[in-house]
């Protein structure tokens, strides 16, 4: 039950302030640029992704380790750390796009919006497939949560990347706003 109260919470008061938000008068656009408002709090967790990912890689050594004498396991290692590392270097080019205001921002964002779950379905096919270990196994409920609040997390943010005047007018105006648009 408590599982369900955290994803409401994740889900529920971002959604909340938005909503709240978007009845409130908007400022003038031109006061909306920069670091500042939820886009603070966007690229304060833009910044700690990547780092995020290498702890989840640090914690996962010890698993590795685990699956090496396995047949197949350096393979089914192998494999996952490389899509671990492909996964960390898109959040490394999302954030110095970012850092640079360039106007790919929005639309490398979105990119790294779909490589979540992309990244979740690749790596447990492959640790599956390599490793002849039913899905079933691999899928618990916690894993599959996880999976799913991350998604929908970053799917909020990506909503608002999408939406906001602030947003639009950091990363280079109108046009960031439509080729977001248009990619998705």
């Amino acid at each position: 039950m408590w599982h369900w109260a955290i994803l409401l919470l994740l889900i529920g008061v971002p959604v909340f302030f938005a909503t709240r938000s978007a009845r409130k008068r908007p400022r003038p656009p031109k006061d909306l640029e920069g670091f500042g408002g939820w886009l603070m709090l966007l690229a304060i967790g833009q910044s700690l992704s990547p780092l995020r990912t290498l702890l989840e890689l640090a914690r996962s050594v010890k698993d590795y380790q685990r699956l090496i004498p396995l047949p197949n396991g350096p393979l089914a290692v192998y494999g996952e750390a490389a899509l671990n590392l492909a996964f960390l270097v898109l959040q490394l080019v999302v954030l110095i796009s970012m850092l640079r205001r360039s106007q790919h921002f929005p639309k490398l964002f979105i990119c790294q919006w779909f490589a979540i779950p992309l990244l979740f379905i690749l790596d447990t096919v492959w640790i599956s497939r390599t490793l002849s270990i039913p899905m079933s196994q691999l899928l618990d409920g916690d894993t599959l949560i996880s999976a799913v609040i991350a998604v929908a997390t970053t799917g909020l943010w990506a909503a608002y990347v999408y939406r906001s005047v602030r947003v639009r007018n950091t990363f280079g105006g109108d046009t960031a706003a439509i080729q977001a648009a248009t990619f998705s």
